[in-house]
């Protein structure tokens, strides 16, 4: 890995980091990169990154041997005006994910010219940088779509129109629905429903003429045919190519992880606005982030159709059912499950309104008191610490053994019951737990055995026992330094040097990593005053915890200095950052430089960091990563 000219280092390489990860007790190493964040080869970059092209299959040569897993972004399609993930459909896949360059191959029966390919790479605006053109992509792949589709029609063998027609009875279940939101955005104008013309449109699929919706639907299926088959169409190219890159993976010994957001988008509340809650939205209390909390205004599931009272799934659990088992089977590396507290004890307000106590914001099965929001409660008045403090929401006190069932019932009925299905276990579940977690949640986590996510990162240093701090980290747990909504570790540091806030962070890492080195004084001074240093002690923390899992984005890795989304802000530069085409060159200078992670020498400090016995044991295996540093 670390030298393509000699493949013996290279192995060597590879098989060292596998023994010290061993010992070290780490079960999976995943490194997180989104879909759009994957590089170029020569003739590709039309402009988006995709896991289904020849750049992503280098990344999977590069990593393979020494990651297990990657930790994709939310796949769906976005809307025009926001390129963020995280507002993604939940079953259709994004079709800039589509590797265009392969469609002009034999075999995609050279059903999109080499010229069309050709043009759209070279005025690529941001072609020789590493960063995404979203709103060039959308439109010149579109454009490509279409040609595809026309030929397509015209000259696609009878095998491949036959795979296609199987494709769409297979899926017709979301795949009809998510395609007629095409046509229905066509006639009003907008990719927005909330702002159609037509208000019976709008409720379409809500409203009591059954009648009426069938005609509507049927003069809109035949008005718009050929985009409603286009959009089926590229369904089933990004499906078929992703079929593909996951075999290609699981091949160099790679797993997938999906990645599941609390949210819905536009297209899927309007498909299935008769499960959601009039007038709420879900969102996050005041926090880090934002002291008025985070008015995300997605759609809440309403817990009336959830479940029917006998305990079976209702029609929006069974909705759920299908999209986890969905995923599960087309990511049997996992699943990881965007804010878990969203599907426990999820935060509600009304729209048009802060997110906030005062203005009637609560969690939706803990307001035992809330005026509108009591008669879904599962904790009771009972329940309710009567001295709680508002700012650090932890109100509930107690539950019972039936009750934390209830809190978790689409913890066990809906994510652990569709993986058991897809033939997985609850080991395949990544519970993103971060921010506040109340106590109904962390019962969940404990009863069901959900792996949650540590960020060294975010620890308070200043609290002893603090969850993130490198000593208490729990082995069921995931650990990094940051995810995709931080700063790169060294651009934290670089905050943090040479200032007083660094005395009790220093304290823990003397503690925690190096407490039986020799040099104390010269790590001491340079955890202080070494941007460097401090952002790398930081990830040995990750190495040397407990923890057996571990997940490292992308720019902490690669040594990209630059921060992919902050939360809170819409826009450019946000879910632009690539890897550069060149990124197994520009690694190399990266390690060189002390930028990105050195590995193996991460490897030799966190087992030393184990003491001094447990470094006598592998005294040899820390005698090999020495070469390799």
């Amino acid at each position: 890995m670390l030298c393509k000219e000699n493949q013996a280092l290279s192995q060597e390489y590879k098989q060292a980091v596998k023994e010290a990860l061993s010992v070290l007790g780490k079960k999976n190493m995943a490194l997180i990169l989104h879909g759009v964040s994957f590089p170029s080869s020569t003739g590709e970059n039309t402009g988006f990154g995709t896991y289904n092209s020849d750049g992503a299959k280098r990344v999977f040569d590069f990593i393979g041997g020494v990651f297990s897993a990657l930790q994709l972004g939310p796949g769906g399609k976005t809307k025009m005006s926001d390129p963020s993930p995280y507002c993604g459909t939940v079953f259709s896949k994004n079709p800039l994910f589509i590797n265009l360059k392969e469609l002009t191959t034999k075999e995609w029966e050279h059903l999109l010219s080499e010229e069309t390919l050709n043009n759209i790479v070279e005025n690529n605006p941001s072609k020789g940088t590493n960063r995404a053109s979203y709103a060039y992509a959308t439109e010149r792949c579109d454009a490509a779509m279409k040609e595809f589709y026309e030929n397509f029609k015209k000259k696609a063998s009878w095998g491949l129109k036959r795979k296609f027609d199987k494709f769409k009875k297979e899926n017709a279940l979301w795949l009809d629905n998510d395609a007629l939101y095409e046509a229905f955005c066509l006639e009003n104008g907008s990719d927005y429903w909330p702002q159609w013309q037509s208000e019976f449109d709008k409720k379409i699929f809500s409203t009591d003429d059954l009648k009426a919706a069938k005609k509507r639907i049927e003069e809109i299926s035949k008005k718009y045919h050929d985009e409603i088959e286009k959009y089926k169409l590229e369904q089933f190219v990004v499906a078929q190519q992703g079929e593909n890159t996951l075999k290609y993976a699981q091949d160099r010994n790679v797993k997938m992880i999906a990645d599941r957001q609390v949210a819905f988008s536009d297209r899927d509340t309007w498909a299935y606005q008769a499960l959601f809650k009039e007038d709420w939205s879900l969102g996050c209390p005041p926090d880090y982030f934002s002291k008025d909390g985070q008015a995300w205004g997605f759609s809440v599931v309403d817990p009336e159709k959830l479940f029917n009272k006998d305990g079976s799934l209702g029609e929006a659990g069974k909705l759920l059912y299908r999209l986890y088992l969905k995923m599960f089977k087309e990511n049997p590396g996992g699943v990881r499950i965007d804010h878990t507290v969203g599907l426990i004890d999820p935060w509600i307000y009304k729209q048009g309104s802060l997110p906030k106590i005062e203005e009637g914001a609560g969690r939706l099965y803990s307001s035992p008191m809330h005026e509108e929001l009591k008669k879904y409660s599962i904790a009771t008045e009972q329940d309710v610490d009567k001295e709680f403090d508002p700012d650090e929401e932890k109100w509930i006190k107690q539950l019972s053994d039936e009750q934390i069932q209830q809190y978790g019932a689409m913890i066990e009925k809906i994510v652990i019951a569709s993986a058991k299905e897809a033939g997985l276990d609850k080991d395949a579940i990544v519970a993103e737990d971060l921010g506040t977690l109340t106590y109904p949640v962390e019962q969940v986590m404990k009863k069901y055995g959900l792996q949650g996510m540590k960020l060294v990162q975010f620890v308070v240093a200043e609290e002893e026992d603090h969850p993130y701090r490198c000593k208490n980290i729990t082995p069921n747990s995931w650990v990094m330094v940051g995810t995709h909504d931080n700063q790169p570790i060294r651009m934290w540091a670089s905050t943090m040097v040479n200032t007083d806030k660094m005395h009790p962070h220093v304290r823990n890492l003397m503690e925690d990593l190096f407490s039986e080195f020799d040099n104390q004084d010269e790590i001491r001074h340079k955890l202080y005053t070494d941007e460097k240093f401090l952002g790398f002690a930081k990830l040995v923390e990750c190495f040397a915890s407990k923890a057996e899992n571990i997940q490292i984005f992308f720019t902490d890795f690669f040594g990209i200095n630059e921060v992919y989304n902050t939360p809170g802000t819409s826009g450019d530069p946000n879910w632009t950052l690539r890897l550069p085409d060149n990124f197994e060159e520009f690694y190399l200078q990266k390690v060189q430089s002390g930028d990105a992670l050195n590995l193996p020498l991460a490897l030799i400090y966190a087992i030393k960091a184990r003491g001094r016995d447990f470094a006598g044991q592998n005294h040899e295996l820390i005698e090999r990563l020495e070469k390799l540093v």
